[in-house]
């Protein structure tokens, strides 16, 4: 019930923070969203503003808004946008990025324009807008957070303090006159650069595409975070290693061993995927050791300790190609070197069972000694055949593993992970039972890890939040 005992090799900003667990305690409740707008010849709101980035120079610029609903009529979310002036540093095209609403990122776009008549401290503004599903605000009700991203697509930093918007003392929510709010067009809080129009203003197509370059490397704050949904083109695609994986084709084990292979390895489209794509591992043999082939992808930098480990994997009960009975092992794991301060933490579903255990065995286990197989496990006994989202929390002493929500084991004590650790996965064989020729595929829809301690339902809007964004990677965990 080891994933691997070799030593690991060395070397979008937050999505769901923390702080945005407290969804009820914000106000946003069902009495707050009201289905069925009213017209209202007068709609009036409030909009307050904090900068999570307060430096003159950033990585990027992160405004946050809450917008309230001040007038006496229920408000469609629809006919509101909001606006954030700024001058643009360089020829690079901005990107934008929900990292979390309570509304639902889904539910929140945005582009930047280049403003006709610029001003000294704005030449571009970015337009934030709300689909229906964002819902309406009732009279007093507020949208609660607006957790907004904004940078460069070469990734080069930022310059703030010439940004007409920007208040870089201002890390509490509190009003800023210097962002508009529109209803149906017409500004109806703030003032825009060079003041308001007297009619509403035009607008023109976006000017952002979907992000997929390398994430800044200074330092984030708390709430760094790694997602991927391997949109990659296959084994030899260089973002792999730009992103910060490694595709193990090197010696030793687990299992058979000197069996790891670069082509086990694809990237096919998959309509049963959030987003439709997956990345593939296949393991396959025909039953000798020269005819085998194992799967290991881990990330290049151990740089992973304390916080959330999930990952949406697709597990099967049989091969793709073959006949079955092959003492499988699919998974999803941490890892340290075999040191004085190892420690590794295992998701391992084993379809047909292995090591003398039950078929349809997944083992939740904590490692403390590798060498002296000293760890705590569970066996959870089901099929798990098909899609399963699983998620590990390393927080406060404690490791608590769930699959699908709910929790199946924790562990405590000496068995919490002492070092950095990288994120794995793998798919190999235990033994090898029988000749003949059979291969196995593990699917994986993707990965997130954030710094935080989140729960499955935030991990699930987190995630749902990349996806809304058009976000397929993004890493700030630093290194």
């Amino acid at each position: 019930m080891h994933a691997s005992r070799r030593p690991a090799r060395p070397t979008a900003r937050r999505a769901a923070l923390i702080a945005a667990l407290g969804l009820v305690a914000g106000g946003l409740t069902t009495a707050g969203l009201v289905t069925g707008a009213q017209a209202d010849t007068a709609p009036t709101v409030a909009l307050q503003y904090k900068t999570t980035t307060p430096g003159a120079t950033a990585d990027e610029t992160e405004p946050w808004f809450t917008v309230s609903n001040t007038g006496t009529a229920p408000l469609a979310l629809s006919r509101v946008a909001i606006r954030y002036y700024f001058t643009a540093d360089g020829s690079s095209p901005y990107q934008f990025a929900c990292a979390w609403a309570v509304v639902g990122c889904g539910n929140v776009s945005g582009h930047v324009t280049a403003m006709a008549t610029p001003t000294a401290t704005a030449d571009h503004y970015l337009e934030v807008d709300f689909g229906a599903g964002a819902g309406t605000l009732a009279p007093g009700a507020s949208t609660q957070d607006l957790q907004l991203r904004l940078w460069r697509q070469d990734w080069q930093s930022v310059n703030q303090a010439d940004d007409y918007s920007f208040k870089a003392g201002q890390t509490a929510y509190g009003p800023n006159t210097a962002v508009t709010v529109s209803v149906d067009g017409t500004i109806v809080s703030g003032t825009a650069p060079g003041g308001n129009p007297t009619a509403p203003p035009s607008t023109t197509p976006p000017t952002t595409t979907p992000p997929t370059s390398p994430p800044p490397t200074s330092p984030p704050p708390s709430g760094a975070a790694l997602f991927d949904d391997f949109h990659y083109t296959g084994p030899s695609d260089p973002n792999i290693a730009a992103h910060g994986w490694t595709i193990r084709t090197g010696a030793g084990g687990p299992g058979v061993q000197n069996s790891w292979s670069a082509d086990t390895f694809s990237f096919p489209s998959d309509s049963s995927a959030q987003g439709g794509k997956v990345m593939d591992l296949t393991a396959s043999t025909d039953g000798t050791t020269a005819g085998t082939k194992q799967a290991e992808i881990d990330t290049t930098a151990r740089k992973f300790f304390e916080g959330t480990y999930a990952a949406r994997v697709y597990f099967n009960d049989a091969p793709t190609t073959g006949a079955n009975g092959d003492h499988v092992n699919e998974t999803f794991y941490t890892i340290t070197p075999d040191d004085s301060l190892y420690s590794e933490n295992d998701f391992e579903y084993l379809p047909n069972g292995g090591w003398g255990g039950p078929a349809d065995s997944m083992y939740t286990t904590s490692w403390y000694s590798a060498d002296a197989m000293d760890r705590v496990t569970n066996d959870t006994i089901g099929s798990l055949q098909g899609w399963h989202t699983l998620v590990a929390t390393v927080a406060g002493g404690t490791v608590t593993y769930y699959i699908d929500g709910t929790q199946v084991f924790s562990s405590n004590g000496k068995y919490y992970p002492r070092e950095k650790m990288t994120i794995d996965f793998n798919e190999w064989f235990i033994d090898l039972p029988f000749t003949g020729a059979r291969s196995w595929d593990e699917k994986v829809n993707w990965v997130y890890y954030n710094a935080n301690a989140l729960t499955p339902a935030a991990v699930t809007s987190a995630v749902n939040g990349y996806y809304a964004a058009g976000t397929h990677f993004t890493d700030t965990v630093p290194n």
